[in-house]
This record gives C-alpha cells, sequence and structure tokens, in this order.
C-alpha cells in the first residue's frame, strides 16, 4: 500500500461500555474491552495491537465518518458533538465512542485530487 493522499480527518474509536453486564464473553466475537482504541484516517480502524474493528461495527461508522468528511455536524444525527458519536454495535453488546479530529489537509473532492480516466 502507499498512502499517497494527506486525509482531513483522523479518527478514533473507543470502548466505552457494554449493554450487558460488565464483560464481552459471550457476547463479543471480537473480545472488546472497555478502554480499548481504535484509530484510522480513511482505511479501516486498527488498535495499538493491530487488530481491526469488527466488521458489523465497522458497516455502522462507515456512514457517520462519511458524514464528517462532508462537512456535517453529527449533533444533527444524536452526536454528542459536531465531531463526537456514541453507538452500540449492531449486535447490541459493545458501546463504542467514535470521535472525529480535523486534520486541517484540503477536502479530497474539493481540492481536485480525484480524477476520473
Amino acid at each position: 500500500m502507499k498512502k499517497w493522499y494527506d486525509e482531513e480527518y483522523k479518527f478514533s474509536i473507543e470502548v466505552v461500555g457494554y449493554m450487558r453486564g460488565d464483560k464481552c464473553e459471550n457476547y463479543c466475537r471480537n473480545g472488546e474491552e472497555i478502554g480499548d482504541k481504535y484509530e484510522c484516517t480513511y482505511g479501516c480502524p486498527v488498535n495499538a495491537q493491530g487488530y481491526g474493528i469488527c466488521s458489523k461495527t465497522m458497516n455502522m461508522l462507515y456512514p457517520i465518518m462519511e458524514a464528517v468528511r462532508s462537512g456535517g455536524d453529527l449533533t444533527n444525527v444524536g452526536g454528542d458533538d459536531k465531531y463526537s458519536k456514541t453507538i452500540v454495535c449492531p449486535d447490541g453488546c459493545v458501546i463504542f465512542k467514535l470521535t472525529a479530529t480535523p486534520l486541517g489537509n484540503e477536502n479530497f473532492h474539493k481540492g481536485k485530487f480525484y480524477r476520473e480516466k
């Protein structure tokens, strides 16, 4: 992989709780623990150990991340503030908090980085 574009946002996703009980065993196949953190810019979020976030959760995160990249305000979709939103995984087990940090780089489309061939 050769990353050539400096993304506009960095995303952090932290496990902040569980919907049932105080552990993930017998609920979460990915083994999420409170305090686990994932980070990414455009690719899929990975943690410090190099493991990726649950694929079902990523399906929920991607549209939220795209809303931020498009200039959206997450309070318009139930977010905690403009750049953060708490979500529950599709299995109803793990509570995640997504936080976006602007990096000050130019938008991919407005900066005309994307070119059709």
